[in-house]
């Protein structure tokens, strides 16, 4: 038997398509509208369908309306800066038909093509388009960059309580994401980050209670280690802060890759038992044993400060979706869930998201800690240093002074 006395469960709505977990964005609509609606620049890298411009700029200007999920902006886009332009460009389409003006830089963007600030919030998001790697395989998305230029124009305004967003995680690097925290908090910008993963449903529903009691978590993922490594982090971050005490920092980390990590699981390095509960949870499982299956492997072992152990499992060819495991104090058997995304079109886990965004943009109150990304960022990181290093041991004392407490509520825009 499962104990339930830190984990709560919330019940399942029934729906034309199957089951489907509850809370629409109720709350939403019964909010008071802004007097004035805020007034976005949204900077990007490039813009084309299915880009994480398509799904989170596209709904802020037109909506979605699927599954339990219903978001309409209260928030404005009145700008938009598009790096690089492409065949496949469909940014010019959006601003015709939604009357928005695409301005040449950055600075014009938040101006509107004057001298001073002239935008009530920034959304940025530098994922997709051509850009460089570096020597550890890290793509340069120009995240500090369009950042940095952002902020230059609040700075030179006066202007305080300037919400900003950054989709995933900061920056390839620690250092150019502590900056850009610190950076906000000079310049007093509210400030989000991250992708959709921890505000999406899960299948079973799973959710932990603010001090519950973690002996060892892992999240699972797939695909590329570095672009998809992120939302696995993310997946076992934003269940691991609950524990008791809240965040409390990570001291050393370590990365394997190929067969290193299978001789690790077998060494109890990570735990097989909450590899297969995470893999029992997935609602389109792949048949076939995982060493069998899976021919590029790689293992991230976290060793957060408090003594929690933490994992994340890349098993790409066993599965195609996100996942989660812990083993709690005082239960025989862990706990698991699926992190389920909605895979076609419109993608209405976006839409959880730019609504976690836009309330942001209304209250000037972010909806959760920035500092779960800005952990985040800096766990990828080190991976990445640590695979270029052969599975090198990273000590971590810049992360060990990460610490926050998570929200008191783990995914407000999904409450009934």
């Amino acid at each position: 038997m499962r104990s339930t006395s830190n984990v709560s469960r919330r019940r399942v709505l029934e729906t034309a398509a199957g089951a489907m977990l509850a809370a629409p964005l109720a709350a939403l609509a019964q909010e008071k509208e802004p007097a004035m609606r805020p007034r976005v620049a949204a900077l990007i890298t490039t813009w084309f369908i299915d880009s994480h411009a398509d799904v989170i700029v596209g709904k802020f200007l037109e909506g979605c309306d699927t599954l339990d999920v219903s978001f309409k902006a209260r928030s404005q886009v009145v700008s938009m800066f598009v790096e690089q332009v492409g065949d496949r460009d469909i940014s010019r389409e959006f601003a015709e038909r939604n009357n928005v003006p695409i301005f040449p830089t950055i600075p014009a963007a938040l101006t509107l093509g004057g001298d001073d600030l002239a935008v009530d919030a920034i959304l940025l998001i530098g994922e997709h388009g051509r850009y460089p790697r570096n020597e550890k395989r890290q793509v340069l998305y120009p995240r500090r960059r369009f950042f940095e230029e952002a902020a230059a124009v609040v700075r030179r305004s006066g202007r305080r309580g300037v919400p900003i967003f950054n989709d995933k995680h900061l920056s390839q690097s620690w250092q150019d994401a502590k900056f850009m925290v610190d950076t906000a908090r000079e310049l007093g910008m509210p400030f989000m980050a991250g992708s959709s993963l921890p505000l999406t449903w899960r299948k079973p529903e799973l959710e932990f209670e603010r001090g519950v009691r973690i002996a060892e978590a892992m999240g699972v993922g797939y695909s590329g280690v570095e672009g998809y490594g992120f939302h696995a982090v993310e997946t076992l971050q934003c269940m691991i802060e609950r524990r008791a005490g809240g965040e409390t920092g990570v001291k050393a980390i370590t990365a394997l890759t190929g067969d290193a990590v299978w001789e690790a699981g077998d060494a109890g390095r990570w735990s097989w038992d909450l590899l297969r509960a995470a893999l029992a949870t997935s609602t389109k499982p792949i048949e076939g044993d995982v060493k069998d299956v899976v021919r590029r492997p790689a293992a991230f072992l976290v060793e957060y400060a408090d003594g929690t152990r933490g994992s994340v499992l890349m098993v790409d060819g066993k599965t195609r979706q996100f996942l989660f495991a812990a083993q709690l104090e005082g239960q025989q058997d862990p706990v698991a869930t699926c992190f389920w995304l909605q895979d076609e079109r419109p993608h209405g886990h976006f839409a959880v998201l730019s609504d976690a965004i836009d309330r942001m943009f209304v209250s000037g109150n972010p909806t959760y800690p920035v500092e779960r990304t800005l952990l985040t960022t800096g766990i990828l990181d080190r991976c990445m240093t640590s695979i270029f290093e052969g599975g090198a041991r990273q000590e971590t004392p810049e992360l060990a002074a990460v610490r926050y407490q998570p929200p008191a509520v783990p995914r407000p825009l999904r409450q009934a």
